[in-house]
C-alpha cells in the first residue's frame, strides 16, 4: 500500500532520514560513554539506537518503495563531545521529536487518513517521550560523576518502547508480548 498523499510521504522520509542519524549519533556516543566510564549509560544509548532503527523501519516500510528526489535533512545535533553534552544533544533531538515534529506528522497523518503513517507517528512519538527522560536522567547521573543505575534496558521491536529493568506482559503502545522485547 503506497502513501496517497505527498505531505505524508515527505514527513514519512523526514522521519526516516531522522531516526536514521540518530541511531548511528547514539551508537557513537554510547561507545564514548563507555570510554568515559559510563557503561550503562552507553547500553541506554545503545537500547535507544535500536528504538530509533525501529522507528526509521517503520517509516520506511510506510513510504512502501515510493521513491521520490528528496533530500532528508535531520536537526539535530551530531558530532562528539562529552557524555554529559551528548546526552543534552540526546535529550534536545528527542524533546524536538516530541514537541514539534511528530505531533504535526501525526496531525497530518490523521487528517489526510493514512492509517500506517499514523500508527508509524505513534508509535514513535511515544518511544521520543520515554527516551527524553531517561536521556534526562542518565544526565544527571554523568554530572553527579555516576552512571545510571539499571539491570537492562528492553526495546520493543514492534514500536520501539523502551523500559528499564522489566517489560510489561504486554507493550503498553503497540500490544507485543513482553517475550519479543530486545535486552541491551
Amino acid at each position: 500500500m503506497s502513501i496517497k498523499n505527498a505531505m505524508t510521504s515527505d514527513f514519512l522520509r523526514s522521519a526516516y532520514g531522522g531516526e536514521s542519524m540518530a541511531h548511528m549519533r547514539y551508537l557513537t556516543w554510547g561507545k564514548m560513554a563507555e570510554k568515559e566510564g559510563f557503561p550503562n549509560i552507553g547500553r541506554l544509548f545503545e537500547g535507544i539506537a535500536y528504538a530509533e532503527l525501529v522507528h526509521a523501519n517503520n517509516h520506511f516500510r510506510e513510504i512502501g518503495g515510493e521513491t521520490a528526489d528528496a533530500t532528508v535533512t535531520a536537526g539535530a545535533v551530531f558530532g562528539t563531545g562529552k557524555t554529559v553534552d551528548n546526552l543534552q544533544g540526546a535529550i534536545d533531538g528527542e524533546l524536538h521529536e516530541v514537541d514539534q515534529m511528530y505531533p504535526v506528522y501525526l496531525n497530518a497523518a490523521e487528517f489526510q487518513d493514512e492509517k500506517g503513517a499514523k500508527r508509524s507517528f505513534h508509535f514513535a512519538l511515544e518511544a521520543e517521550k520515554i527516551h527524553a527522560e531517561l536521556f534526562k536522567q542518565a544526565q544527571d547521573a554523568a554530572r553527579a560523576g555516576k552512571d545510571i543505575e539499571f539491570e537492562k534496558v528492553l526495546v520493543c521491536p514492534v514500536c520501539g518502547h523502551t523500559i528499564l529493568n522489566q517489560a510489561p506482559d504486554y507493550c503498553p503502545v503497540c500490544g507485543a508480548k513482553k517475550e519479543l522485547y530486545k535486552e541491551f
